[in-house]
């Protein structure tokens, strides 16, 4: 990665956890590995945990960013919250998993949030 994507991606991250606390939800952790997974943020709120990947792009060069969440990044997101349940047995009652795409510049970056982007056990 280019440093201007490291920050680009570091800029992303840092934004969805805005977007979620300002949603009412609690950050439990962010760019946390779990299962050999790197998970980008896991929130909570209530009884429910989110596991959110996170995209950020400054076009749609590539596709839209969502598209680079497919079945292969969906099993492993799944796998490595998981083993995070495992760890933190009793936190969830519920969980989702989402996809938080932020898009533009570090300083101007628009959010668009999937939740429920995909199904623990869609495709498998």
């Amino acid at each position: 990665m280019q440093p201007s994507s490291v920050a680009l991606g570091a800029a992303g991250e840092a934004r969805a956890a805005r977007h979620l606390i300002e949603r009412g939800f609690r950050i439990l952790a962010r760019n946390l590995r779990s299962g050999g997974v790197e998970i980008d943020v896991i929130a909570a709120r209530g009884g429910l945990v989110v596991f959110a990947e996170v995209k950020t792009r400054r076009s749609h060069r590539a596709g839209l960013p969502e598209e680079a969440v497919d079945a292969r990044k969906q099993r492993r997101l799944v796998a490595g919250a998981a083993a995070w349940l495992r760890e933190h047995p009793g936190v969830a009652q519920r969980i989702r998993f989402d996809v938080i795409v932020c898009e533009g510049e570090p300083g101007a970056l628009r959010v668009r949030h999937l939740e429920a982007a995909f199904d623990a056990n869609q495709g498998y």
